[in-house]
């Protein structure tokens, strides 16, 4: 009976993520950025085929994708490119940065927040008409970035091993506050549920918890050699109840490890290809990219999260969004 239980388990956890990506066009798509040839590779999944590969400035590093539209940022260019997700072509080059790092979408979709860590400044831009909205400084070295899940509230690290976090109010376009982490702030993500924010170190191999509220730690939790990022699953069910997973990435042990979001609770560890720093989820599936090895890995976003294909696409592959076509 625990075998049939846990199999009916599997099932339901498996048909939630693959009934978003039906409702959404299902066809999952990872858009990976290949910085030393200057590309946007976008690779079918699970089959790991090359759709397109889309030429953009000068290093992009780092891309997110939305619903509709993927936003990739190429530091040494200056320029943030905007891709039709559902045609998978370029919509709009913006130029005119000085060093943009990291991009986070807001999650009605209407904006992209993009930090300039040379100028210190978080820019807005209104993704329907591709403009440029808001220029705000929010502190030198600005990187990594952490949206809450009403869009209400950005938490910005000040750098790769940043010192300082800075908490913007985006119904006022302001900066509302400052965090001193607990060792140099790396990556950072709100939980789903938005009452925790999640920060990855450059220093410790731990994950600090913080309350979106007060600001203040609340858990530590054990994460693997440093620099580790993170992201959370969309959505999954463990009988009745909802649950949400969260995935911390070990690069240079070239580990992920998976929690419950919720309480906390290590799950396990997944072997991913070493040098696999960055990962996104969506449409049932984790998809890691490896700097390194210059390689795709897919996992199912479920127990028992086995690894379905590994695919090499380019000499490094730093960044992955896994976005859904038509």
């Amino acid at each position: 009976m625990r075998i049939v239980r846990r199999m009916l388990l599997l099932l339901v956890l498996l048909a939630v993520p693959a009934a978003h990506g039906a409702r959404q066009g299902g066809q999952p798509v990872a858009l990976v950025t290949a910085e030393t040839q200057n590309q946007l590779i976008a690779v079918s999944l699970p089959s790991g085929r090359i759709l397109r590969r889309l030429p953009m400035p000068a290093d992009p590093q780092n891309v997110e994708a939305g619903a509709r539209t993927a936003v990739v940022v190429s530091t040494r260019g200056g320029a943030v490119t905007l891709v039709d997700v559902f045609t998978l072509r370029i919509r709009k080059v913006l130029r005119g940065f000085a060093s943009p790092h990291i991009a986070a979408l807001s999650p009605d979709g209407r904006f992209a927040y993009v930090t300039d860590d040379a100028r210190g400044q978080l820019v807005t831009i209104g993704l329907a008409h591709g403009r440029i909205v808001k220029k705000l400084f929010v502190g030198l070295g600005a990187h990594h970035i952490a949206i809450s899940p009403d869009g209400r509230q950005l938490w910005i690290a000040l750098g790769e091993r940043a010192r300082s976090i800075t908490v913007v109010d985006t119904t006022r376009m302001r900066v509302v506050g400052h965090i001193v982490p607990n060792g140099a702030a790396h990556d950072l993500a709100f939980s789903p549920g938005g009452r925790r924010v999640w920060v990855t170190h450059d220093d410790l191999s731990t994950i600090t918890l913080y309350d979106a509220r007060s600001r203040k730690p609340v858990k530590t939790l054990a994460a693997g050699s440093p620099p580790q990022h993170l992201v959370f699953s969309e959505f999954a069910l463990n009988g009745s109840n909802p649950q949400h997973f969260a995935y911390v990435t070990s690069g240079y042990e070239g580990r992920l490890r998976i929690f419950y979001a919720e309480s906390h609770r290590f799950l396990r560890t997944v072997v991913v290809p070493h040098g696999s720093f960055n990962a996104s989820t969506r449409g049932g599936l984790v998809v890691t990219a490896s700097l390194l090895r210059g390689t795709l890995a897919e996992l199912g976003a479920s127990p028992p999260w086995r690894r379905l294909q590994t695919t090499t696409v380019a000499p490094a592959a730093r960044d992955v969004a896994v976005a859904v076509l038509p």
